[in-house]
């Protein structure tokens, strides 16, 4: 039976299409026939990590056909059914409900094992839509950065899933420390342990942090999620030890939190 996770926050820019796209990719690594659902309808973020921008799906049978990015990710975003990626997309509440009730119900997924939903910032219509169309969700990952500013918004998103009763498989702490690619040391920019402390506050796990690193960013500006990159890990070797000086500190800390997902 299909597994579906969704990727939230309360707070914008924290990198939950990062997570999500990655998760997608680290979950086909292990030989998982998986989904990616992106319905951040303002702001879509997905085509540009992958390099799928300008795509355009196909509708048969009056069902929609993903995008097949490899033999085992399937994906679909708003932005394939917009016709100017520069063009703002002005709706209001009930029409952002009935686009992503569709893809819910009129997308052609076939056989998955894992569907990613990629929701956008906040606790409305969107991640409000995906749980109450949904029959059943797995659970929903959080994502945070560190510092105040953006775990006081986290903290609603939590009690957003507690209040619908959805199933909170854990908390991520992304952009947690920059380490110095010259001297090693490790620079707290957003602070330290926000969300790790947030979580032991509000009794949810805490699934772990992927740090600051320069190279996460050349990798979406090639549209490349971080875990597939061609300079490190076309073929990336799932059960690969966290010794391998050749893999970069993010993607094995990252492989840490995919297995901890796997395991709720």
């Amino acid at each position: 039976m299909m597994k579906v996770i969704l990727i939230l926050s309360g707070k914008g820019g924290v990198g939950k299409s990062t997570v999500s796209g990655n998760l997608a990719m680290t979950l086909v690594e292990k030989g998982f026939k998986t989904g990616l659902l992106d319905v951040d309808i303002h702001g879509p973020s997905i085509p540009t990590l992958f390099g799928i921008e300008n795509l355009r799906l196909e509708v048969k049978d009056n069902k929609i056909i993903p995008y097949l990015y490899n033999e085992k990710l399937k994906i679909v975003s708003t932005a394939f059914f917009i016709e100017n990626s520069e063009v703002p997309v002005i709706f209001r509440g009930p029409r952002k409900s009935g686009m992503i009730q569709q893809f819910i119900k009129e997308v052609d997924w076939g056989d998955l094992d894992y569907l990613i939903i990629d929701a956008p910032p906040g606790t409305g219509d969107e991640p409000l839509t995906v749980i109450q169309t949904l029959e059943k969700l797995h659970g929903a990952v959080v994502v945070t950065t560190p510092q105040k500013m953006s775990t006081v918004d986290v903290r609603k998103s939590v009690n957003f899933l507690k209040t619908l009763n959805v199933p909170i498989i854990g908390l991520i702490e992304n952009m947690s420390g920059f380490v110095c690619p010259h001297c090693q040391q490790t620079t707290e920019i957003f602070k330290k342990d926000g969300g790790k402390n947030l979580c032991q506050q509000m009794e949810i796990p805490f699934l772990g942090k992927i740090p600051i690193d320069p190279q996460v960013v050349e990798c979406a500006e090639q549209g490349k999620p971080f875990i597939y990159s061609t300079k490190f890990c076309t073929n990336l070797d799932v059960n690969m030890a966290t010794t391998d000086t050749a893999v970069p500190e993010y993607v094995k800390d990252f492989k840490i939190i995919t297995d901890a997902i796997l395991s709720f």
